[in-house]
């Protein structure tokens, strides 16, 4: 091992602080100084400041197109919001698996409610429009809920056009979202739409960032 590739290693174990860089919030000359200490006890030599941002630079210039940037895809989408959600997660059981029927008819999506089940190996999660609270809280009774929320709002990128086969837009949306602390309780993508589920108090930061962020992505690269 020597500086540079010591450097690419703690680097990329912080992929927050590579995009900072990129965007040049980040002094490579600071962040030197604070990782001098760790290459050295990893390389078991000293090292200098001088070497460790010089490799910095070389690493953020090696990488440069790979990283933070949004690329003018020519995709037709829009953000669409729904608020009053509710979030449940339980232990999977039998008794739940057979309850899951009676969930999808107890709303009327056609009337704009919102229904999401998701069905991990060891629990499921219910996303739903809080006026059925009582009415889930009441057939969970004999179940194991280990998490319950309201007042969440879901936001919906609904995309036109071919999302599904286009990497890297699942990836941006959450890398942007994060960079504004929004903490997101459920994901779920269809072939068409992309739905994160947040806090109520995220949700006005969280429409921007995304409309801010699907009018990059619908501008036609040259």
């Amino acid at each position: 091992m020597n500086v540079s590739k010591t450097v690419k290693k703690l680097v990329n174990e912080q992929p927050f602080l590579l995009e900072a860089l990129n965007r040049g919030i980040i002094h490579f000359g600071n962040l030197a100084a604070e990782l001098k200490p760790k290459i050295e006890s990893e390389l078991e030599k000293p090292v200098t400041e001088s070497s460790v941002a010089m490799a910095l630079r070389r690493y953020v210039e090696e990488i440069r197109d790979r990283i933070g940037i949004v690329k003018p895809l020519g995709l037709d989408c829009e953000v669409t919001m729904k608020t009053s959600i509710c979030d449940f997660n339980i232990v999977k059981s039998n008794t739940l698996l057979q309850q899951l029927k009676t969930f999808y008819g107890m709303v009327d999506l056609g009337r704009g409610d919102f229904l999401n089940i998701t069905i991990g190996n060891r629990e499921i999660s219910i996303a739903i429009s809080q006026k059925y609270h009582e009415k889930i809280e009441a057939c969970l009774k004999k179940e194991t809920v280990l998490h319950k929320q309201e007042e969440l709002v879901a936001l919906t990128i609904i995309f036109n056009s071919d999302f599904f086969h286009t990497p890297g837009i699942t990836y941006q949306v959450l890398q942007s979202l994060a960079w504004k602390n929004v903490n997101l309780l459920e994901i779920i993508s269809t072939l068409t739409e992309l739905t994160i589920v947040i806090e109520k108090k995220d949700s006005i930061k969280s429409y921007t960032v995304l409309h801010e962020l699907i009018e990059k992505f619908e501008q036609t690269g040259q």
